[in-house]
Order: structure tokens, then C-alpha cells, then sequence
């Protein structure tokens, strides 16, 4: 991982619709200069790519914002920014808008 590599991970109900989203952020992010890994997951193995990656910034896809609160709290102590995707740059598939959300939690 790069110094200065961000790591944004992106949570939905079955980690197929964000697969797309994930190529435009990384699109986006190459043009922006901005190193990050991004990648998608179920809601069901979000447990497990937690423990298995050093996340900046998990974003929940609109279909699972229920679990806003449950992350919220798992991640406490982790000081991990969690939110929920805006659902209109969800819907377009806007990689740059999630891409900069990312980065405004991150901080």
C-alpha cells in the first residue's frame, strides 16, 4: 500500500451494484492524482473485509442504509467515518461525487 493510499470501502446488499461505482471512483481518482483502493462488498462479508483491510472510509450503498447506525458503532473505536452514498450520485453511477464524499470524511 502506498503512504499515502486512501482505503474506501463501499458496502451494498450483495456487493454487485457497486462494482460499476468502484471503476468510476478509481477512474475518477486516477484523474484527480488521488491514491485509494476502493472496493465493494456484501453487507453479509463486510465483517470480514473489515478485519482483513485497513479501511479509511466505509460508504453504504442507499439499498442498506439501515445499517448506518450498526456500523457506526462497530466502528467507534476505529475512528471510521461511515455514511451513506448519496443516492443520486448512486443512481448515476457518479464515481466523482462518491469519490469526493469519500475524501470530505476522510478528512
Amino acid at each position: 500500500m502506498a503512504e499515502n493510499e486512501k482505503t474506501i470501502m463501499l458496502v451494498c446488499a450483495a456487493g454487485m451494484s457497486t462494482s460499476m461505482l468502484v471503476q468510476r471512483m478509481d477512474a475518477a481518482a486516477k484523474k484527480d492524482g488521488i491514491t485509494a483502493n476502493i472496493f465493494a462488498t456484501g453487507a453479509s462479508d463486510a465483517d470480514n473485509k473489515l478485519a482483513e483491510n485497513d479501511v479509511n472510509v466505509l460508504l453504504l450503498g442507499p439499498q442498506v442504509r439501515f445499517m448506518k447506525d450498526q456500523f457506526e458503532k462497530k466502528l467507534a473505536d476505529k475512528k471510521i467515518p461511515v455514511d451513506v452514498i448519496d443516492m443520486r450520485a448512486y443512481g448515476m453511477m457518479d464515481g466523482e461525487t462518491v469519490l469526493q464524499q469519500a475524501m470530505k470524511l476522510i478528512g
